[in-house]
């Protein structure tokens, strides 16, 4: 519970944070380039967005970090070698 607290926390603290960000961000528009250039804190945003829009319906309501961070890495990888194709369309292949 202290983590699901700390990471609302966190995701909260950067949507209000003073900066040229975006309001809304259409994912399905989103390219690889963009979020490997977005820094480690919007990388990780993409990657646990991802990881819970993937997720059944009926999951468990467990955050699994070693699962997060392994596929994380593996968009990661593959963002780097297709930097022009959108992140949609590359974690299809991993979060499903």
């Amino acid at each position: 519970m202290k983590v699901f607290r700390a990471l609302a926390t966190a995701l909260a603290l950067l949507a209000t944070a003073p900066a040229v960000q975006a309001q809304k961000l259409d994912m399905s528009k989103l390219s690889c380039k963009d979020m490997l250039e977005g820094g480690k804190d919007g990388i990780i945003i993409v990657w646990s967005w991802l990881y819970g829009y993937y997720s059944a319906d009926d999951a468990d309501p467990v955050l699994d970090f070693g699962v997060l961070t392994e596929k994380g890495k593996r968009l990661a990888e593959a963002c780097a070698a297709n930097p022009s194709k959108d992140v949609i369309s590359i974690a299809k292949t991993i979060y499903e």
